[in-house]
């Protein structure tokens, strides 16, 4: 990994901590003094973190000494369980266990737009095509919200009362793949219909784990899907025939969270055994422990694109 890495854990401890990536140092922590953290995000030009709590955000600037949010956003009323940004950083989303979806113009005060899902949300996505965000909810409800008609354009239920957990979407916008709590992944073709609209064409069932899916990712080249659970291990499977490639076993408790780096040789993820590990995937070993936090680690961001700005560097 480059030299320009930012890389942050967050959890039940109350704090976020910024990590030296290959010597494992941790050079910062901020405290997150009104609840756990519960999703982190690194905006792509590394100069912002958001981190979502109960029932608020806040945003950090990464390279500052300041240890205050420079802002607040107070709109949710339960749990915020995804944070993710624009590409260009314009604006932000979350969802949240009070039902809803929302929007936040960063060059603005207050939520621009709303969208109520009718159950918790545990899990937003943003289409690369910026155009649509795709939630997940305890109803087991899969709902693409497009962005210009500003309207939900499509729903999935692959589970009826089965919960989503997480969602991903590929880099080049070819596949979905939605994880739930009975331990199966759902994978779909997205295909391109009119301008801006995704259209999902059944491609995979995947029985992942015994346990609890906690987090899906598509790796950014498309070629492996992780997945991390409460069976306490990490597994990588291969995009080209679902077969296991690999399973990460290290993790002492639940896995919440992980995230590839840009060049998909390397994955963090994060515990409740209290750290975050670095994997080495052509050998499946944790070449680093980050181990700081003193509760259940929950989530982890990381930016290391080469190119500042750019998300395909």
């Amino acid at each position: 990994m480059g030299s320009s890495v930012v890389l942050a854990t967050a959890g039940y401890d109350h704090t976020i901590r910024f990590w030296e990536a290959t010597s494992g140092i941790c050079y910062r922590t901020l405290q997150y003094a009104d609840s756990q953290v519960n999703k982190l995000d690194i905006t792509a030009d590394k100069t912002l973190i958001a981190a979502a709590g109960n029932p608020h955000i806040r945003l950090y600037e990464v390279n500052s000494n300041n240890p205050q949010p420079i802002i607040s956003y107070d709109g949710h009323t339960s749990n915020v369980t995804s944070v993710g940004f624009q590409k260009d950083g314009k604006w932000m989303y979350t969802g949240s266990e009070d039902g809803t979806v929302k929007i936040w113009d960063l060059r603005a005060p207050g939520c621009q737009r709303e969208y109520e899902s009718r159950a918790a949300v545990n899990t937003v996505v943003l289409h690369p095509n910026q155009g649509e965000l795709i939630s997940g909810d305890q109803h087991g409800n899969i709902r693409v919200w497009d962005l210009t008609a500003n309207a939900c354009s499509c729903e999935l239920v692959p589970e009826v009362g089965t919960a989503v957990r997480s969602l991903t979407v590929a880099m080049d916008g070819s596949l979905v793949v939605a994880a739930n709590n009975s331990g199966t992944c759902y994978v779909w073709r997205a295909l391109r219909g009119s301008y801006l609209t995704t259209h999902f064409e059944p491609l995979h069932k995947l029985r992942a784990h015994q346990g609890y899916v906690l987090k899906c990712m598509l790796s950014p080249d498309v070629r492996q899907l992780a997945t991390t659970s409460s069976d306490k291990t990490v597994k990588l499977w291969n995009l080209d025939g679902f077969t296991l490639d690999r399973t990460l076993a290290g993790h002492q408790r639940w896995v919440w969270d992980c995230v590839f780096s840009v060049d998909a040789a390397y994955l963090v993820t994060a515990s409740s055994d209290c750290t975050a590990r670095l994997w080495d995937l052509s050998t499946g070993d944790a070449i680093r422990v980050y181990s700081g936090h003193h509760k259940a680690t929950t989530t982890c961001a990381l930016n290391d694109s080469a190119i500042e700005g750019r998300d395909d560097g």
